[in-house]
């Protein structure tokens, strides 16, 4: 991409759909494989394993992890950036507020900006929760990713970051769905209707599929 069209808010809205396409791919995925654990720890900890040793003999051990966490962070890095900048230009164009009200704003689009800071935290928590476990409750067992699970959902605090968290997710993708869409020149008013399906759907499916997880560990289905 060009400076220029760097520069250009057309081009930061394009940064921010195509990084944000690139992370609801993730989480679809890492959706799918969180779900592992409702067939026990042998399940779900085979498939820890072999997401380190994905792409060997080629990679070396964890090369194709650390390759997606480099893609990953570019992708939150260039997405935060983007909507930083572009509110702060929206906040320039009008110093002043309207003279007349303008139409209420959906929940999730009033609280994306919000929403994205909640994320960006949660993400850092996430990572020193279950990757490091920097601040995992005592317990924390390097290559024992199941009963780490177990342990951080075992915690009140621990269900209430995850839970809040996976909301203001699911609100972010209801929204950045379809907006993406229309940056991307695939959205139209004959297929908006159609978009914003895919959207709440999308973000339902996530939703209830993240919080399956905490609420499997609570309710002793997972334990």
């Amino acid at each position: 991409m060009t400076r220029t069209m760097w520069d250009s808010s057309v081009g930061k809205k394009t940064v921010m759909a195509v990084s944000g396409l690139i992370m609801l791919a993730y989480l679809v995925v890492h959706m799918l494989g969180n779900l592992k654990i409702f067939f026990g720890s042998d399940e779900f900890n085979s498939y820890a394993h072999w997401l380190r040793t994905l792409g060997e003999p080629f990679l070396h051990y964890e090369w194709a992890l650390w390759i997606i966490r480099v893609v990953l962070v570019a992708a939150v890095v260039a997405h935060a950036i983007s909507a930083y900048q572009l509110s702060r230009r929206d906040i320039r164009a009008r110093p002043t507020k309207y003279v007349h009200k303008k139409p209420r704003a959906s929940y999730a689009t009033r609280t994306m900006r919000w929403g994205g800071i909640i994320l960006g935290l949660f993400i850092v928590w996430h990572i020193l929760d279950l990757t490091t476990g920097t601040v995992h409750p005592d317990g924390f067992q390097a290559g024992h990713p199941y009963q780490n699970v177990i342990d951080t959902f075992s915690t009140w605090y621990g269900n209430v970051i995850y839970i809040a968290a996976v909301l203001a997710l699911g609100l972010h993708i209801r929204h950045g769905f379809w907006s993406a869409a229309h940056t991307l020149g695939v959205g139209s008013r004959r297929r908006d209707r159609a978009f914003k399906a895919i959207a709440n759907v999308l973000a339902l499916v996530l939703t209830v599929g993240f919080i399956s997880v905490p609420v499997g560990v609570m309710t002793g289905v997972v334990s």
